[in-house]
C-alpha cells in the first residue's frame, strides 16, 4: 500500500477539516474518557501523513510558523492567568523545588539520554531536554479534576503544572539562543543575554500589555463586548513585540501578562478567563491536528527504538526529580509516590518543539527534523502511561476514591449544617461553603470542614480541596446563586451529581423550571428552602432509620406519614444516594433512610413521603 493514500484537500477543505476533526475527537475523548490529546494527535497523524488530506506546510505555508507561535503565545496567556501567587504560597516549598531542582534534574537526565540512547548532537540533545521539562498543565488539570486526590498533591501538581509553562519556555529560548550561536562554546554569553532579554524586555513588555487593558477596562474605554478582542490584540502585540527585540521572548511576554492579569484586583477579568479558556480548548485541538499532520514516517522510522528507550528514561527521571525535590518536606510516602506518577507532556512541549525544528532546520541543522516526532512520541507515551496508571495509583495509595460519596453543600445555614453533621456521622465527607463569617464559623464549630468564600468566585475549584468530593448540594435560598453554582460544578462533578433545591413557585408542568440550566430538584417537590426552614423553626429534626425486613419502607411510611422529607439513602454498600424529584429511590432492607422528620404530633396517613 502506498500512502499517503489521497491527494491534499483543497484550503477551504483543509481549514474546516482541523476543525471538525479537532472538535469530534474532543467529543469522542469526552465519551471515551480518554485525554483528548491522544485522539487529536492519532487524527492529525490520520488526516496527515496516513491519508495525506491534510498537507499543513502547503495549507498555511509561510504563516505556519507564525500561526503557531502566537497560538502557544494565546494558551501561555491562558496559563498565566491561572497562577495566582497567594495559591502559590500555599502550596508550599515543594513547589518551588520542583520547578528548580525537579527541572533541573528533568533537563540533565532528558539531555544525557537524548546524546547516549537517541545519538543526538550535544547542542540538540540540550535543547531537546530544555523542551522536555514542562509536565503539561492543559493535561495535569484534567486528571486531576478526574482523580480528585486528596491532601496537597493536587495543589503541588496544578502550580508545577502551571509555573513550569514559563520557565520551560524561557530554559527553551536560552538554550535556542546558544545552539544558534556560531559556537556552542559562548553559550554562557548567549544564556545572559537571553535571560536579560527574555525577562527585562520581554517581561516588560507583557507587563505593559496587561497595565494597557487594566486601565482601559477600570476607565470604561471600552465596551464589555471589547474586551476579549482587546485582550487577545494585546497579547498578540507583546508577543510580536518581545520576538522583535529577542526571538521567542514573545512567549515569555504573553505569560507575564497573564500572570500581572491573574494578581491584580483592580478589574474583574472572569469573563476574560472564560473565555480564554474557551479559546485554548480551540486552539490546543488545531495545533495538535496541523502539527500531528506535519510528522513524516519517515521521522519515526528513523527515531525507532532509540525513541521508545528515550522516553522510558525520561519516565524514570520523574522519580528521581520528585525524590530531591521532597527531601525533608511534610509529605507522606504516598503522596510522594503520587507525585512520581504524573508528569505527562502536553501542548506547550509540541509546539514548541515543532517551532525550534523548523527554525533550527532552516539554519542549517538538519538532524533537528528529529525533535518533533521524539517530542511527540514523548507526549503520546507519557499521556499514555500517566493517564492509565495516576487513577490506580492514587486509589491503591488512598489519595484518591474511583466514586466519590463526599458532597459539597451550598450553605451554612442551619439546615445545610444539619445535613452536614448527619452525613458525616454516616462516614461521609462533607465540605460546606459559605461567604458567611458566622455561619461558617457555627459550622466549624460544628467540626464541619468549611471554606469561607463565594462559592461563585472563579478560583473556587482551586481553594476548595476536591478530594473525596464528588457531588454538589446548592442549598441557598437564592435561586439564582444556586443556579450558577450548578452551571459551574456540572462540568467538575457531571450534571448528574449537581442538585439545588426547588425554587419557590416552580412548577415543572408550566416550564418555570428549567432543567437545561438548574440542578437536578432535591428530595421533594415541595422541599423549597422556605419549606424545609418552617419545617426546622417547628423542631424537626434530621433522622437516619435502618431498615429491615421487618420494618421496610412502607412501614416506615406508616409510621411518619407526611411527617418525614426523605433526604439520602445510605445504601447497605456504604453507597450514599440523594433523593431528587425527578427520579425514583426505592429503599431497601439493610439500607438507612436520612430524612427530615418532624418530632410534634404525628400526621395519620397511609401514603408514603414522596421519594420519586
Amino acid at each position: 500500500m502506498t500512502l499517503p493514500l489521497f491527494e491534499p484537500a483543497p484550503p477551504a477543505v483543509g481549514l474546516a477539516l482541523i476543525f471538525i476533526v479537532g472538535a469530534t475527537s474532543q467529543w469522542v475523548a469526552w465519551r471515551v474518557r480518554l485525554p483528548s490529546i491522544l485522539l487529536l494527535l492519532l487524527a492529525g497523524f490520520v488526516a496527515g501523513p496516513l491519508t495525506g488530506l491534510l498537507d499543513p506546510d502547503g495549507l498555511f505555508g509561510s504563516v505556519l510558523l507564525p500561526f503557531v507561535g502566537l497560538s502557544v503565545a494565546f494558551v501561555l496567556l491562558e496559563g498565566g492567568l491561572s497562577l495566582r501567587f497567594d495559591e502559590l504560597r500555599g502550596a508550599g516549598s515543594v513547589v518551588i523545588r520542583l520547578v528548580t531542582l525537579g527541572v533541573a534534574t528533568t533537563w540533565v537526565v532528558a539531555s544525557s539520554a537524548a546524546y547516549w540512547i537517541v545519538g543526538l548532537e550535544a547542542r540538540l540533545a540540550v535543547l531537546l531536554g530544555a523542551i522536555l521539562v514542562v509536565t503539561g498543565p492543559t493535561v495535569i488539570q484534567p486528571l486531576l479534576r478526574h482523580i480528585r486526590p486528596v491532601g496537597a498533591t493536587a495543589a503541588i501538581l496544578k502550580w508545577e503544572g502551571i509555573v513550569i509553562d514559563p520557565i520551560g519556555v524561557l530554559l527553551t529560548v536560552i538554550v535556542f539562543e546558544a545552539v544558534s550561536g556560531s559556537a556552542f562554546r559562548v553559550a554562557p554569553s548567549h544564556v545572559l543575554s537571553a535571560v536579560a532579554s527574555a525577562v527585562v524586555l520581554g517581561g516588560g513588555i507583557g507587563a505593559l500589555a496587561s497595565g494597557l487593558l487594566m486601565v482601559a477596562i477600570r476607565r470604561y474605554w471600552l465596551p464589555d463586548a471589547l474586551h476579549n478582542p482587546v485582550t487577545l490584540m494585546l497579547a498578540a502585540g507583546a508577543y510580536v513585540c518581545g520576538n522583535a527585540i529577542q526571538p521567542e521572548a514573545g512567549l515569555f511576554a504573553a505569560t507575564v501578562m497573564g500572570i500581572v492579569l491573574a494578581n491584580q484586583r483592580r478589574v474583574d477579568i472572569r469573563h476574560i478567563v472564560e473565555f480564554k479558556e474557551n479559546l485554548r480548548t480551540l486552539l490546543i485541538s488545531a495545533l495538535f491536528i496541523v502539527l500531528s499532520a506535519r510528522l513524516r514516517l519517515s521521522d519515526f522510522r528513523d527515531v525507532g527504538g532509540a525513541g521508545l528507550a528515550f522516553v522510558l528514561a525520561l519516565i524514570a527521571a520523574r522519580p528521581l526529580s520528585v525524590a530531591i525535590s521532597t527531601m525533608g518536606s511534610r509529605l507522606t510516602r504516598a503522596e510522594r509516590v503520587f507525585l512520581m506518577s504524573m508528569a505527562p507532556r502536553g501542548i506547550v512541549a509540541a509546539s514548541v518543539a515543532s517551532v525550534m525544528a523548523i527554525d533550527l532546520e532552516h539554519a542549517g541543522f538538519p538532524e533537528a527534523r528529529v525533535l518533533a516526532p521524539l517530542t511527540f512520541l514523548t507526549i503520546v507515551v507519557t499521556v499514555t502511561v500517566y493517564g492509565l496508571l495516576a487513577g490506580p495509583i492514587a486509589r491503591r495509595l488512598g489519595l484518591a476514591e474511583s466514586d466519590p460519596q463526599g458532597l459539597l453543600i451550598v450553605g451554612a445555614h442551619a439546615f445545610g449544617r444539619m445535613i452536614g453533621r448527619a452525613l458525616s456521622e454516616q462516614g461521609f465527607r462533607v465540605m460546606i461553603c459559605d461567604n458567611n463569617p458566622d455561619a461558617i464559623a457555627t459550622a466549624r464549630l460544628d467540626g464541619l470542614s468549611t471554606h469561607l468564600g463565594s462559592i461563585l468566585s472563579d478560583t473556587i475549584e482551586d481553594e476548595i480541596p476536591l478530594g473525596g468530593l464528588g457531588r454538589l448540594l446548592a442549598l441557598t435560598p437564592n435561586n439564582e446563586v444556586n443556579v450558577l453554582a450548578i452551571q459551574r460544578f456540572a462540568r467538575l462533578f457531571g450534571r448528574a451529581a449537581v442538585f439545588q433545591l426547588v425554587p419557590a413557585g416552580s412548577d415543572r408542568s408550566t416550564g418555570r423550571f428549567d432543567p437545561h440550566l438548574q440542578g437536578r430538584p432535591l428530595f421533594d417537590s415541595g422541599a423549597t428552602y422556605a419549606e424545609l426552614a418552617a419545617r426546622i423553626s417547628e423542631g424537626a429534626i434530621i433522622k437516619a432509620t435502618p431498615l429491615s425486613e421487618t420494618f421496610g419502607y412502607a412501614e416506615y411510611c406508616q409510621h411518619y406519614g407526611t411527617q418525614a422529607i426523605p433526604l439520602f439513602i445510605v445504601r447497605e454498600s456504604r453507597r450514599l444516594t440523594v433523593v431528587t424529584a425527578d427520579a425514583a429511590s426505592d429503599p431497601k432492607p439493610g439500607d438507612k433512610l436520612v430524612a427530615l422528620v418532624r418530632t410534634g404530633p404525628r400526621v395519620e396517613s397511609s401514603a408514603a413521603p414522596s421519594v420519586a
